[in-house]
């Protein structure tokens, strides 16, 4: 069954009844299932359960739940995520183009797809779509909510069948879209009906465009494509090809223009030096190439000398409008790294990190020159701050609360390179994580560190608790128990850190200490749990550290803690590979919070006093 498509726009609708769900760039996939059979069939009807087995898997676990709801039928895009507002489209091409089954199910186990579902077709084999989408919509959650599937996509769910849901108002899902740089938006009228392989006006679709300027240095007579590219001081950096959206009469005078002033030709390839300038929209940048590039505009009040590989890169890393990077060519580490550099890498991690920095007095340590300069510590919100900026004020410092993307990349415009955040929210008395410092004496006793956080991993799986585990960003690892908000006070946590940190020096005491004084630790591993209590700080998961090396405090999985690990691997570039090719670690931390079982533990802790 061919599926309904929506029509590309380039606005969104501002009055009428509609619904708007994000855009994720993946497989439009029906999911048709019936008492014998089950197929998750593509746009050309090709049943993509075979290369994406974790479906299926997940699929057939569920099926007493759903089996009075069968035969049903589903519509949905098949993703790869990469936040739970963007899929990543390149990994998902890359499980698309596996042939090998074992690569398939290790790549189905290090970084799963989900199954999107935005739509109900039928139910008990009862046909659904001559009902309003808002109807329709409406019973595709109830079935959600009784099978206790997630409402909205997220990495953090062990289930792979996920509702997308929708947003009425419009300014809501652009800045969402935009936040999560989401591939685009989807409007739908509530009383749209489904129609069989239609392209239709009731659905209307955006897509999140960038925009690059640009020079043209070919055209290809054979095929009509444009060459693109910009400049990196005085070399030419290509950009890829374009075709589309350039009008007939348009192409024809540029055609005409490129003729005559061509200093090449070959075989049909028309070559020209940088002079004709144009913007062109597009939705990435991948494999070092433009991802469905559109012609625009031209630019006639640019010269080719505007039209730069750092502009480039700033416009495509979608900063807010609100915020002016300055000097972005300021060399920040000695490896090269400049501030555009660390700028891209916090627009990347945003949707990452912003969720630990939510609703929480926000310590940062800035360097106005990089680390070839001192740096220094800032608490109080400056004066000279926008009004965006939320703070929250605690025994007389007005603290910055980082809450939205525009006040994360302020901060990192100010060369605010370290994020240290406490233990718990604003207005709370009670804990929302329990953390664990291992702070071996240098990175030569790393070793250490990894001995620690194995034992401790022992202990708490013992206990049935959920941990997590990430590097300092220096020398140590901290390990992460996630909390249910609002239950656990300090005193309490207090009691089952130092019971851990106990146990472990009983167990290693020639490797492990709770002294604070260095002098006294005797080249041993400090436990620091004292450093977990009211009003001390972390840093957060992602942020940078102001070392030389450029290193980052980086959620790992409990497999890659080994012997052999070097926390100097965990660099701003290797972090960026890591985000492209695995799952955050850390997806499920705030769901963990919901049934994390501390309350046993507790009771029996307190029974021992």
């Amino acid at each position: 069954m061919k599926p309904m498509l929506p029509t590309l726009k380039s606005t969104l609708p501002s009055n009428g009844n509609w619904a708007f769900e994000i855009k994720y760039d993946g497989f439009r996939a029906m999911l048709e299932w019936n008492e014998k059979n089950l197929y998750l069939w593509s746009r050309n009807e090709v049943d993509l359960l075979p290369q994406f087995p974790e479906i299926k898997e997940f699929l057939l676990s569920q099926r007493e739940k759903i089996k009075d709801y069968l035969p049903i039928t589903l519509d949905g895009e098949l993703v790869i995520l990469e936040n739970p507002n963007k899929a990543n489209f390149g990994q998902l091409q890359i499980r698309g183009r596996m042939r090998s089954k074992e690569r398939i199910l290790e790549k189905a186990y290090l970084r799963p797809a989900r199954y999107l579902v935005f739509d109900l077709l039928k139910i008990k084999g009862n046909s659904m779509m001559n009902i309003p989408f808002m109807d329709r919509k409406s019973k595709l959650q109830t079935i959600f909510e009784q099978m206790n599937f997630p409402l909205r996509p997220s990495n953090g769910e062990p289930e792979l069948l996920q509702l997308v849901p929708f947003e009425k108002k419009l300014d809501v899902i652009l800045e969402k879209a935009f936040t999560f740089d989401s591939e685009g938006i989807v409007a739908k009228l509530l009383e749209s009906k489904w129609e069989i392989g239609k392209r239709t006006e009731t659905w209307v679709k955006i897509k999140n465009w960038k925009k690059v300027s640009c020079f043209i240095t070919a055209f290809d007579s054979n095929n009509g494509y444009y060459h693109i590219g910009v400049f990196d001081k005085d070399n030419i950096i290509p950009l890829g090809l374009f075709l589309f959206s350039i009008s007939p009469d348009q192409k024809q005078a540029l055609n005409q223009v490129i003729k005559e002033n061509a200093y090449e030709n070959n075989k049909g390839l028309l070559k020209i030096h940088p002079s004709i300038c144009i913007e062109v929209q597009y939705l990435e940048w991948y494999e070092e190439s433009l991802r469905e590039p559109h012609f625009h505009r031209f630019r006639f009040d640019l010269s080719p000398e505007d039209c730069t590989y750092e502009q480039f890169i700033l416009n495509r890393t979608a900063i807010p409008k609100e915020i002016e990077i300055t000097h972005p060519d300021k060399p920040l580490w000695e490896n090269e790294i400049s501030k555009l550099d660390f700028v891209c890498y916090m627009r990347k991690v945003s949707p990452l990190m912003l969720p630990f920095l939510k609703n929480r007095s926000l310590t940062v340590i800035r360097f106005p020159h990089g680390i070839f300069d001192e740096p220094f510590y800032q608490k109080n919100c400056p004066d000279y701050a926008p009004s965006f900026i939320e703070t929250f004020r605690h025994e007389g410092i007005e603290y910055i609360v980082c809450n939205d993307l525009r006040t994360l990349m302020w901060l990192a415009n100010q060369l605010a390179i370290e994020f240290h955040i406490p233990f718990h929210v604003n207005k709370s008395k009670f804990v929302s994580e329990i953390v664990f410092d291992l702070d071996p004496p240098s990175r030569n006793e790393f070793r250490l560190a990894v001995k620690a956080a194995l034992m401790m991993k022992e202990i708490f799986d013992q206990l049935d608790l959920i941990s997590f585990v990430k590097t300092s960003g220096n020398k140590g690892l901290q390990i992460y128990l996630p909390l249910p908000e609002e239950t656990y006070s300090w005193e309490e946590t207090r009691a089952f850190t130092e019971f851990i940190a106990q146990f472990l020096i009983t167990k290693e005491p020639n490797l492990f200490t709770i002294e604070r004084l260095k002098k006294h630790r005797n080249n041993r591993l400090y436990i620091d749990f004292v450093q977990h209590a009211e009003g001390k700080t972390i840093i957060a998961p992602y942020s940078m550290r102001g070392n030389k090396e450029a290193l980052v405090a980086t959620p790992l999985y409990w497999e890659e803690i080994h012997e052999g690990l070097n926390p100097e691997l965990f660099t701003l570039e290797s972090v960026l590979q890591r985000i492209n090719e695995i799952e955050c670690p850390f997806a499920s931390f705030f769901e963990t919070k919901k049934i994390q079982p501390f309350d046993p533990v507790l009771q029996f802790l307190k029974k021992q006093h």
